[in-house]
């Protein structure tokens, strides 16, 4: 049976969810279609800066590498160099802040191996993969192929809370994220495709329907992947969100987990689908 008082609370904080999912869409709208790639960059290194704090936090606890302003500065840098250099400039910033972070752990002695290791973790998941982001806009039909990677993450998540909340009977990882059920992802799958092929015939995105088709596809997977990625290490942490900054939807790496991922699968997919 539902716990009524736990929907009726829901149903009650979904104001403030709402609100706030408007203010973060928004904002990032804007950059998208405003900002340019300089706009959408300094957007993602903000992004990441605030998910990777968030990500070293309950990873660790309360323990601090001596190595976290080196991390946070390389995931700023990142998103800003595949802006001006692309996937080169990415790459050279990635491999700075690795070497940064070795030497730094080197002339430490206070320094663990697992410190090290979480701080490179936040440094290649959140600084690498976000700022595949900013390489899709560089592409010749960047603005288009960000926006509707954008929805189609939204689109996946609104499509897979309505069916999986109210049909969801098969769970999907219920170790991990116990509402999470294989019904919402079928949903959210449609969705995603959805999105991709209407894009494709609508906006000019310089792709076939059936590579559209084939995206989204692999976006609900990446999606889901990124989610519960997430998710896993909450749930070894034992927090419920990553932080609290976002009012009703937790922190900044809850609201980007599947973004992350996603980021770089569309760069990847529209490069082997001839995409410049």
């Amino acid at each position: 049976m539902t716990d009524r008082p736990s929907r009726l609370a829901g149903l009650a904080g979904m104001p403030v969810r709402l609100l706030t999912a408007a203010a973060y869409a928004t904002v990032l709208l804007a950059a998208v279609l405003f900002g340019g790639t300089l706009g959408l960059a300094l957007l993602v290194a903000v992004l990441g800066v605030l998910a990777c704090r968030e990500l070293l936090t309950i990873v660790r606890g309360t323990a601090r590498a001596s190595a976290d302003a080196v991390a946070l500065f390389g995931v700023a840098a990142m998103p800003l160099a595949s802006a001006a250099w692309g996937s080169a400039g990415l790459l050279g910033v990635a491999s700075a802040a690795t070497l940064a972070l070795l030497l730094a752990h080197t002339t430490t002695p206070s320094a663990s191996a697992r410190e090290t290791a979480v701080t490179l973790l936040g440094v290649t998941y959140i600084g690498v993969l976000l700022s595949h982001l900013v390489l899709v806009r560089t592409l010749d039909t960047g603005l288009a192929l960000v926006l509707v990677a954008i929805v189609s993450v939204w689109a996946s998540d609104v499509f897979a809370y309505l069916v999986g909340s109210t049909l969801g009977r098969h769970k999907m990882a219920p170790r991990i994220s116990p509402n999470k059920s294989w019904e919402g992802f079928i949903a959210g799958t449609v969705g995603t495709v959805a999105v991709w092929t209407i894009g494709a015939r609508v906006i000019e995105l310089g792709i076939t329907t059936p590579l559209a088709a084939a995206t989204g596809i692999a976006v609900a997977l990446a999606a889901v992947a990124g989610d519960l990625f997430e998710s896993r290490l909450k749930r070894e942490a034992g927090v419920k969100d990553s932080g609290t900054a976002l009012p009703g939807h937790g922190g900044f790496l809850d609201r980007i987990d599947s973004l992350i991922l996603v980021s770089a699968v569309v760069y990847y997919v529209m490069l082997a689908g001839g995409v410049r």
